[in-house]
């Protein structure tokens, strides 16, 4: 949340700087609002926030809070499943404002309180009377609680109304709108805030010229939700500050998931806390995924089935194979030898995650500057290639590795700055070296520069000297020893410092970015089970229903509603038992063979012996119960009523799950 008001900071700064001008005019009465005036013209901000419809509550509630703690309190935020008609618009607008005029001061005021408790009609002139009452009562406040309300709020603060779905509203109520407020604008300072999931040209797709030309309308845009995505990721992901990691596969259904179904961080979001909650509730030795203060205080207190769980781990089973016999002997049988051992593998997997982001963020700097992406243009796709698998074994790697190979001197340069930057500002204390050794680089390329002028100067004096040999016959000899120089012509020194620069990032890549899954213990930290996630967030409806009809035991973990050989039981709910007997039918139902077929399972526990008149009640309680199963059978879309018999249903599906 914090990360993404800092990406909106600059967003809500534009707003609230748009609203100031529009709002100055309207309090000095300058030339521009008296023409805007004559216009009718109301001020108006196109806010453009892309199609993650679902974040854009997150950016709405931001700006209302921005707006009603810094510049008037008189906001309203409306949506058009709430606005079918005019008449709906007023209600909700002037409900959500006049609440703005009750605060924690004016409660103990029975006039206030009286005020708000009559009904006031819902129209442009009340609204204009409410708004001018209120101002009266604020300047009519003592100096102290005057200055306490003006500290935060503008005086004669203006009515910003908000539409968060513009799309959605219905074009009518829109102009309706818009025209009565035109009208009144020079009694009320009115600013609309349309927000906008598609293209700014839906204003005049919606609304005709003569209504869109009462709007003065300025354009904002948001940063795009990629964007977003990206920071998020660097932010919580890349970062060593939190312990807890995601697996390759499972980043991949996350960020697929935000590609190709909704542009949402919210659901990223939650299908990143989703992650956590199924990590720490399914793996026993989450507790170990700690920061690095806290990973000897937990080591140490592990119980002997945690480190039997360790033992079963296949990455530590992998570590102890490469060891000695003396200790695979030890760890497999002394416990407190094992607490030792784990604390320095946990210490050792924090300080490659720490060495991993720095020089991840390095590559990504070359990568990113290529003239073409082989490994992507976003640190997430370059993230994925690495986890994934060995990134130098890549064919997009080498193609990078090439690429590079022929980048420029001014590129370079560029490139091994920005990484200098990284490696010192890193925690990582063998980076001092690699920072000294790209410091070294760039000394080198410096150097060259004087020395390629030199060079330069020799190739012009060559070439006079090529210009007054007019013997043909010379002249043909000195060009063949010209062609025969530059086919064995050596590399030049700067072609060989940009490889050598180009090996050494090689070098920092091959040691620092290997796969986590080749670090032992990475299962602690590391949430790989992409399948679990899919079943959480991939939802199908179709197998969960039939699942929950078919065997109730499976969610509601009652012994006895568990049948075993495609058995029904009577103690299960009666929606259960009407959909079984209905899988048994073909196309066409008879509800009365289906009626005694469910009487028939319900009674299978009843008494025997039971009289006649508790016979007959039991009779109409399980008609009734039997009627209400079939209703929510048809409301799920299981059955229909057939036209063909009346006393028969139709089936709607078929095939299993």
């Amino acid at each position: 949340q914090q990360i993404q008001e800092d990406l909106n900071k600059q967003l809500l700064e534009n707003l609230v700087s748009f609203l100031s001008r529009s709002h100055s005019n309207f309090q000095e009465k300058t030339t521009e609002w008296t023409c805007r005036m004559k216009f009718r013209e109301i001020p108006t901000a196109a806010l453009v926030l892309g199609v993650n419809v679902t974040d854009h509550d997150l950016t709405f509630k931001g700006l209302s809070d921005v707006l009603q703690n810094n510049i008037t309190p008189y906001v309203a935020l409306l949506e058009a499943k709430d606005c079918p008609g005019i008449k709906n618009l007023m209600q909700k607008l002037m409900g959500q404002l006049m609440n703005c005029d009750i605060d924690v001061d004016s409660l103990e005021d029975e006039d206030c309180v009286q005020v708000s408790q009559n009904r006031i009609r819902c129209s442009m002139s009340s609204l204009i009377s409410w708004y001018e009452s209120v101002k009266k009562k604020t300047d009519s406040e003592t100096p102290s609680k005057k200055r306490n309300s003006s500290s935060r709020h503008w005086q004669s603060p203006p009515v910003v109304v908000i539409f968060k779905d513009m799309e959605s509203f219905t074009t009518k109520v829109l102009q309706d709108f818009i025209v009565i407020s035109s009208q009144h604008i020079h009694e009320l300072p009115l600013v609309l805030i349309f927000g906008i999931a598609t293209s700014p040209m839906i204003i005049h797709r919606l609304l005709p010229h003569s209504v869109s030309s009462l709007l003065c309308i300025e354009l904002f845009q948001s940063l795009s939700c990629k964007e977003h995505l990206s920071t998020i990721i660097d932010k919580l992901l890349l970062t060593s500050r939190f312990p807890f990691k995601l697996g390759e596969k499972v980043l991949q259904v996350l960020i697929n998931i935000f590609l190709y179904h909704d542009f949402s961080v919210q659901n990223f979001i939650k299908g990143f806390q989703l992650c956590i909650m199924e990590h720490f509730y399914s793996q026993p030795l989450s507790v170990l995924c700690c920061q690095v203060v806290d990973i000897k205080k937990r080591a140490y207190s592990l119980s002997h089935d945690q480190c039997e769980n360790i033992r079963k781990l296949p990455s530590f089973r992998r570590y102890v194979e490469k060891q000695e016999s003396g200790k695979q002997v030890a760890l497999l049988t002394n416990d407190s030898f094992l607490k030792e051992d784990t604390e320095k593998l946990l210490e050792d997997l924090h300080i490659y995650h720490e060495n991993y982001v720095t020089i991840l963020r390095c590559l990504h700097v070359f990568t990113s500057s290529l003239p073409k992406y082989p490994l992507g243009k976003q640190i997430r796709e370059l993230h994925c290639a690495c986890l994934e698998n060995r990134v130098w074994e890549t064919e997009e790697y080498e193609s990078s590795l090439q690429l590079a190979r022929m980048l420029n001197k001014t590129d370079l340069v560029n490139m091994l700055q920005q990484c200098v930057e990284i490696l010192m500002s890193s925690s990582g204390r063998e980076f001092d070296k690699t920072a000294e050794k790209l410091k070294v680089f760039l000394t080198q390329f410096q150097n060259l520069q004087a020395e390629a002028s030199q060079e330069r100067d020799v190739s012009v004096s060559s070439q006079k000297e090529l210009q007054k040999k007019t013997d043909l016959y010379h002249l043909q000899k000195t060009l063949l020893e010209l062609k025969e120089s530059r086919r064995s012509k050596k590399l030049t020194k700067f072609e060989m410092l940009r490889f050598e620069v180009v090996d050494y990032i090689d070098s920092l890549v091959r040691k620092y970015l290997v796969p986590a899954e080749d670090r032992t213990l990475h299962e602690i930290v590391y949430f790989n089970t992409a399948s679990v996630l899919r079943g959480h967030l991939n939802a199908a409806p179709r197998t969960a229903l039939h699942t929950a009809l078919n065997n109730p035991h499976w969610y509601l973990k009652n012994q006895a509603l568990k049948c075993d050989g495609g058995g029904i039981s009577n103690k299960a709910p009666d929606i259960c038992i009407v959909y079984k007997l209905h899988l048994e039918c073909g196309r066409l139902i008879n509800l009365v063979d289906w009626l005694e077929a469910f009487s028939t399972v319900v009674m299978a526990a009843e008494e025997p012996n039971a009289d006649a008149a508790s016979s007959d009640q039991v009779d109409d309680t399980i008609h009734a119960r039997f009627i209400r199963a079939v209703s929510e059978l048809e409301l799920l879309g299981f059955i229909k009523p057939s036209k063909q018999k009346t006393d028969h249903v139709a089936r709607l599906t078929w095939g299993g799950c």
